[in-house]
């Protein structure tokens, strides 16, 4: 079978796969954002932690509920004096008092849980835009790749069916053709491979979107040039300001010291009013009290001891952030600059200079003045150099992604 046969039809089933038909609905990269948006798992794994802590607001806010005790009994006499006999009655309430050095704080540590929620929600949508868009990408590398090389295959068999008419005729040795074949042979796998890449990009760009995509989704978008960037400390004074994943690890120091505060007042016994009524059958007794526990066994210094550790913890884990942001933001600003460069010196020359080699060695091939081999070599470099300038855009486009996921955008959350 013709390998150009087989190249156009690799090309094809990938196409197809990706649904690349006029009728389907375009899938760009704002349309597969909005789809996370509405089913990511994580999205709305995050909205319910949000409604929980909301929940837990009210739950900090509520009195505690009274005990009323209800006793019924008989009284009989048992000794000489003639006691009167009859049905006792006794009721009891018990409210304990809630009070404001507990109460308070408790309410700022549910307070400071629901704003730690809102922060992590709003990092969780920065984390699944930022995953959504790398996939996308990907899926537009390995697609550009697989182009490139059923384009390589195509050369080397136009390559191939010249040797072996020149080998037909006795212009050629019978070894050229057969390493020609060979390297027909290895592009074909090459494309194949490449063909399986690209359908392992949209398996994972489906499964970042979270949501079901149709079987005629046509992937739509191109790794275009990234715009320039503000200067690295002003980008890391942005971070600090509007990060949501750090202003929730504040948040939860301010849940912890509220905690602290809590468990302190609670060193305090906390008092409850009580009241009863007893009837008899020939008295009726009415009694007012407070009541409060003697802290003799209990001092609460192991929950004090444990709330002191974790508000420690959730400033250490502040500081931890900060400096997790601040590497990551040095990484991807690195990353991009050397993504640029690279960029910048493929564009200024080294393609061109590949592809005239290409044709230069093309041409020589076809008058005879230059072997196989010659046209080979030209050919890998090219595709090299195509590939290298490939990574470069999607590293660049990636390293981008990074720095527009710690600048937050549009999804900062109010800072309190």
């Amino acid at each position: 079978m013709d390998r150009s046969i087989v190249a156009r039809g690799l090309f094809g089933a990938v196409f197809c796969v990706l649904g690349f038909a006029h009728a389907a609905e375009p899938l760009t990269l704002e349309r597969a954002l909005a789809l996370a948006d509405e089913a990511n798992p994580r999205l709305r794994a995050a909205i319910a932690q949000t409604e929980g802590a909301r929940a837990g607001i009210l739950t900090a806010r509520a009195y505690p509920n009274p005990d009323i005790e209800a006793l019924g009994g008989r009284q009989t006499s048992r000794s000489n004096f003639m006691s009167p006999e009859g049905t006792v009655v006794a009721l009891g309430l018990n409210q304990p008092i809630d009070l404001p050095t507990v109460r308070d704080p408790r309410i700022r540590a549910a307070e400071a849980g629901l704003q730690g929620s809102e922060f992590a929600l709003a990092e969780s949508r920065l984390a699944v835009r930022a995953i959504v868009k790398q996939a996308f990408y990907d899926v537009l590398r390995r697609r550009a790749e697989f182009e490139l090389a059923v384009e390589n295959q195509k050369l080397l068999d136009e390559i191939r069916r010249r040797i072996e008419v020149r080998v037909g005729v006795g212009e050629a040795p019978k070894l050229e053709l057969t390493r020609a074949e060979a390297e027909a042979a290895v592009a074909a796998n090459a494309a194949a491979a490449a063909r399986l890449r690209v359908l392992q990009a949209v398996a994972a760009l489906r499964a970042a979107i979270g949501a079901p995509l149709p079987p005629d989704a046509d992937v739509v978008g191109d790794i275009a040039a990234a715009p320039p960037l503000p200067d690295v400390a002003a980008l890391r004074e942005e971070m600090l300001a509007n990060y949501p994943a750090l202003a929730q690890t504040r948040a939860e120091a301010r849940r912890a010291e509220a905690r602290l505060q809590t468990e302190r007042a609670l060193r305090i016994p906390q008092p409850s009013l009580r009241a009863g009524f007893e009837q008899q059958p020939d008295t009726n007794k009415v009694v007012v009290g407070i009541g409060v526990p003697i802290p003799i066994w209990d001092q609460r210094q192991g929950p004090i001891g444990e709330a002191v550790a974790a508000f420690q913890e959730a400033n250490a884990n502040v500081e931890r952030r900060r400096l997790e942001l601040t590497a990551a933001l040095d990484d991807a600003y690195g990353r991009f600059q050397v993504a640029a460069q690279t960029i910048a010196a493929y564009e200024g020359g080294v393609l061109k200079q590949a592809e005239e080699a290409l044709r230069v060695a093309q041409t020589a091939y076809r008058f005879g003045e230059r072997g196989f081999i010659e046209v080979l070599d030209a050919q890998r470099v090219l595709r090299a150099a195509r590939l290298e300038f490939l990574a470069a855009r999607f590293d660049q486009q990636t390293a981008l992604i990074t720095i527009e996921q710690l600048r937050a955008g549009e999804y900062r959350v109010q800072q309190r």
